[in-house]
């Protein structure tokens, strides 16, 4: 396996899930989803966030290490460690509120190939204007994810945030967004035509998943938008599951070599369906498993293979 070194920046936390009354702790934050969900997934993968040396921290430290994945150096410094209260739906959809700060320990250090950020690190300060610097020192060698995963509760309008979220968009490689992130942001206009218009800001590969309803994909060298359907799966909640995708999208660009490098991403620039069709197939495949169980836990790599092996290929 080709061996990226994979940074997330991003908030890491304590989830308080509540559902119809039952209350039950998960170590989670988007980034940290993510970060972790590549370390399961055999990548040489660092965590960059801001969380204490409290009870709460130390959970989050063995979930890190023990998902194979590590703690970029300053990350433990915050008073506090964040909490999101998660209330879930009949359906299994959480609703969020927050307790926490963010903010950016140091710059990263100059030896990572890609880096993975979003959600609301890239807007509330002060840690949003250290992200943004962060990816554009990075990208100068190397390569940029993005997910603007909406947390309203922690953004002022989508007006306030629109600038900042599209500044990503036109820095990175890649961009997933949700269905649900792209309403609250432009209200009812048109997929396609979100689409269109971020794929004009310079992405190469831009996903938005639609929960039940599957995916869209299209990329830089393609006329169409790929419609992608999801796999079958019980839901037990929807917690990380964006994540997972996310997770799972970016360790298949990694093998087919098209993160790592400028030269990576000039590749994914000129790649075709079939080139990316089985990154996409793993992205599927990672969230469909992490939706069939409780809490943001997505699987290993041996778990996304064996999945794989039976599920219908992206087409």
């Amino acid at each position: 396996m080709t061996r990226i070194r994979l940074l997330s920046v991003g908030e890491a936390l304590i989830d308080v899930v509540d559902q119809h009354g039952r209350t039950s702790e998960h170590v989670g934050g988007s980034l940290l989803n993510v970060g972790c969900g590549l370390g399961r997934l055999g990548h040489d993968s660092t965590i960059q966030t801001w969380i204490a040396r409290d009870e709460r921290g130390e959970r989050i430290r063995d979930w890190v290490s023990a998902a194979g994945a590590s703690l970029a150096e300053g990350s433990e410094e915050a008073e506090r460690t964040p909490v999101a209260y998660a209330t879930l739906d009949l359906h299994g959809h959480a609703d969020y509120t927050f307790d926490l700060e963010w903010r950016l320990p140091k710059p990263p250090a100059d030896d990572y190939q890609h880096l993975h950020t979003g959600s609301f690190a890239c807007t509330l300060e002060p840690g949003g204007s250290q992200v943004v610097a962060a990816v554009l020192k990075l990208r100068e060698q190397g390569t940029v994810s993005y997910d603007p995963n909406i947390r309203p509760a922690l953004m002022e309008s989508a007006e306030a945030v629109q600038p900042r979220i599209e500044e990503l968009i036109g820095l990175a490689d890649v961009v997933k967004a949700s269905d649900e992130d792209i309403e609250w942001l432009y209200g009812d206009v048109p997929l396609e035509e979100v689409i269109a218009g971020w794929r004009e800001r310079g992405p190469s590969l831009v996903v938005i998943t639609r929960g039940p309803w599957g995916a869209l994909a299209a990329l830089a060298s393609e006329p169409e938008v790929l419609k992608l359907d999801q796999l079958p799966v019980t839901v037990a909640d929807t917690v990380g599951a964006g994540d997972s995708f996310m997770a799972g999208l970016i360790s298949g660009l990694v093998d087919a070599g098209f993160i790592g490098s400028r030269a990576a991403a000039d590749r994914l620039a000129a790649a075709g369906w079939a080139d990316v069709q089985p990154a996409l197939q793993r992205a599927i495949v990672t969230a469909a498993i992490t939706v069939s169980r409780a809490g943001a836990y997505g699987p290993d790599r041996d778990e996304v293979q064996a999945a794989q092996a039976t599920a219908p290929a992206a087409e």
